[in-house]
C-alpha cells in the first residue's frame, strides 16, 4: 500500500492500549540514509488559544504503528497524552484568581 503525507494528515492517530486519541498525523520524519519513514509527528495542542504556546509535539516511531486504515492510524505506544480536563482545571484556577 502506498500513502501520501497529505493522506496521512487526514487520519486520526489512536493509541490501542487505552483508546486515547493523539490527534492527526501532522508530519513525518524521514531517515535520509535509509530513505524510509522513521516516525510520525503530532503537533502539540495550543494552550489557551495559543497565547501560552503549545504542548510538546508527540513523536511516534514507525515501529509503534500497528495499522494504517482508511480513517485512522492505530499505534501501540506507552506515550500518554495530557488530559484536556486537567488543562481545563488549570484554566479555571487561572480565571478564578481574577474573579
Amino acid at each position: 500500500m502506498q500513502i501520501t503525507i497529505e493522506e496521512m494528515r487526514r487520519k486520526e492517530v489512536i493509541n490501542m492500549p487505552d483508546g486515547s486519541c493523539f490527534g492527526f498525523a501532522d508530519d513525518v520524519v524521514i531517515d535520509t540514509e535509509t530513505r524510509k519513514v522513521s516516525a510520525i509527528i503530532i503537533r502539540g495542542k495550543p494552550r489557551f488559544f495559543g497565547i501560552f504556546g503549545r504542548e510538546e509535539d508527540v513523536k511516534i516511531g514507525w515501529e509503534e504503528i500497528e495499522t494504517i486504515g482508511k480513517d485512522t492510524i492505530l499505534v501501540q505506544t506507552k506515550i500518554k497524552m495530557t488530559n484536556f480536563k486537567e488543562n481545563e482545571n488549570i484554566f479555571q484556577k487561572f480565571f478564578n484568581i481574577f474573579l
